[in-house]
């Protein structure tokens, strides 16, 4: 059975996963409302990943044998001023998820939970990459807000739907 006190933060997180899934949510309505169907797809996109992460955390638990909690959350943010709004606003939730995700290895890693510290490790390789595509993303957006068709051919061209991960854990549910 995995760690009581990772265990807590773990329910927490699960909660942090869904707020992220809403987020997104938001950002590819926003997109869509703009006629932008590339940038829409890959929010629409992103928000199907993050409930696909918590649905891996919910099985881990229940694979631990430990209690699981679905904690509500807050409304998200469905209003931007511009198009580079809802990008600035999912990179500094990929850079919070990532300190989050760093506690919860840190949890781990004092408790001697040897298994949730393993399980924690994809989801450090993980954040890596949504950092690095949000940055980029943001780069690209910035420099041609003013060119919405750039925008979407970037967006096309370099974001389409990665491989499945073979090495990502188990999601409760079997799919996103």
């Amino acid at each position: 059975m995995a760690a009581p006190r990772f265990t807590d933060q773990l329910n927490a997180q699960i909660g942090n996963e869904f707020a992220a899934h809403n987020q997104y949510l938001a950002c590819a309505v926003y997109y869509d409302s703009l006629t932008m169907p590339q940038l829409a797809a890959f929010f629409y996109a992103q928000a199907l990943e993050e409930r696909e992460h918590a649905m891996m955390m919910v099985q881990y638990l229940l694979d631990t044998d430990a209690d699981v909690a679905i904690p509500g959350v807050d409304a998200p943010v469905s209003v931007f001023d511009d198009i580079t709004a809802p990008i600035q606003l999912a990179l500094a939730q990929e850079k919070k998820v990532t300190e989050q995700i760093y506690g919860l290895l840190r949890i781990a890693r004092d408790e001697s939970d040897f298994a949730s510290e393993q399980f924690m490790q994809w989801f450090i390789k993980e954040q890596v990459e949504e950092v690095a595509t949000m940055n980029d993303l943001l780069a690209v957006v910035s420099r041609s807000k003013d060119d919405i068709n750039a925008i979407e051919q970037w967006v096309a061209r370099e974001q389409g739907g990665g491989a499945t991960d073979p090495t990502a854990p188990p999601a409760a549910g079997g799919a996103a």
